[in-house]
């Protein structure tokens, strides 16, 4: 009995999509797998991810300690990460040649610190697949008739397919023709930013780093969140890994506030403020006759502790350089409360170099997570960011484009 060929499509030529293609070809050879990309080079979000270098996934192998870096999706990828989790990523690269390596913090890179060294093997697995790809192939519609898709490219051109899978990440043009198939979306804002911050205390400071201070974000009355992690100072204000978790667990709500906001900053997380106050004591009592400002006592670069203490009115004020000895009660406590509860207003957002990310897109609700199949549009499946998932930085993004490929690979052929 001969099989008639199943005509699959992919729409979207970034991780997800090249990934959806290749399990979709490897597993079911008798499926005719095409991917469809708009612009003139796939993979481009790959190549200038983790800045070049290609942050592929985290070293975290728990499911149930993964889903917890997703502030939204954690609950669907709980069960698809117990069928294809970060060390089957792994496996899979390396199954191909690319060996991958841990670093301190979690995150996993190719060895050669290259992302040409992942597009190429996407690129490579897809052909050897069977996978046409077809780039500068931009989809104008999409129309379900029947058990069949009819997609039509703004070439003129005409696709009859079976199976379609919707891998567009935050392009509108996704949304757009998910909506036009009967799903509903979560509208999308921008996820992992930076923080704008114009404040005296971190002029000219950029480029200071810290690795760890505790960030308390306060936005309105009602949102309170924390991380504890490393800290950039930048030119416009703060990044590094704890604001963009921030970001990230605060997107909506930053939006809602047009991204005004208040950051509460312990550049000190080691101490509490009385072990804080005992050691600042101890220093006034052993070096009285010392200045202030050129005797720094706790773990902060100098030129911080500069500002701080010219905030608190410890400057290089009129009557000379302020001593030790002449450190008031007040001052101290006001010191502590620099150095352990300063407060700096967020005024707006940054970027996140080109790695942008955006929480929204189709929901949930409408999505079967064993297959990824639409719930409302039988033979259409979903993939990567156009989903409402998103991660922390770290891989995260990436684990979710891999494993919601794959299932859906394996599903729709």
């Amino acid at each position: 009995m001969s099989f008639k060929a199943l005509n699959v499509v992919v729409i979207g030529g970034g991780a997800a999509g090249f990934f959806g293609a290749i399990a979709c070809a490897e597993s079911h050879p008798h499926a005719r797998v095409t991917l469809l990309e708009a612009a003139r080079k796939p993979l481009t979000k790959v190549e200038i991810s983790g800045g070049g270098r290609c942050n592929v996934t985290h070293a975290c192998f728990d499911p149930s300690l993964l889903v917890q870096h997703y502030p939204r999706g954690s609950k669907a990828l709980r069960g698809a990460f117990t069928r294809f989790q970060a060390k089957d990523t792994i496996a899979w690269f390396e199954s191909r040649g690319v060996k991958l390596k841990a670093e301190a913090d979690g995150r996993i890179f190719p060895v050669t610190d290259d992302s040409a060294t992942i597009v190429n093997c996407l690129m490579k697995s897809a052909i050897d697949a069977g996978v046409q790809v077809r780039i500068g192939a931009a989809v104008k519609s999409v129309m379900q008739s029947g058990t069949t898709f009819q997609i039509q490219l703004k070439s003129g051109e005409v696709l009859k397919v079976d199976r379609l899978l919707l891998a567009t990440g935050s392009s509108p043009v996704g949304y757009a023709i998910a909506q036009s198939l009967g799903h509903s979306i979560e509208p999308p804002v921008p996820s992992l930013f930076t923080f704008t911050i114009r404040d005296s205390r971190l002029q000219n400071l950029a480029g200071v780093s810290f690795n760890s201070v505790h960030l308390r974000l306060q936005i309105g009355e009602k949102t309170r969140l924390e991380q504890t992690g490393p800290l950039l100072i930048t030119h416009w204000g703060l990044s590094g890994p704890a604001v963009l978790k921030l970001s990230a667990w605060g997107a909506r709500d930053l939006y809602d506030s047009h991204y005004q906001a208040t950051l509460i900053i312990n550049w000190l997380p080691q101490y509490n403020p009385e072990t804080l106050r005992q050691d600042l004591l101890k220093v006034k009592s052993q070096l009285p006759q010392r200045t202030i400002a050129a005797n720094c006592p706790v773990p902060i670069p100098r030129r911080l502790w500069e500002r701080l203490i010219e905030q608190v009115g410890i400057g290089e004020g009129g009557t000379g350089p302020i001593r030790w000895a002449e450190l008031s009660n007040k001052t101290l406590n006001a010191l502590i409360q620099e150095l352990t509860r300063g407060q700096y207003q967020i005024s707006g957002k940054g970027a996140f170099k080109e790695e942008f990310v955006t929480c929204g897109g189709v929901s949930l609700k409408e999505v079967d997570f064993k297959t990824l199949e639409s719930r409302c549009c039988p033979g259409l499946y979903f993939a990567g960011e156009i989903l409402d998932i998103d991660g922390v930085t770290g891989g995260f993004n990436f684990q979710s484009a891999w494993t919601t490929g794959w299932l859906a690979g394996q599903a729709m052929g």
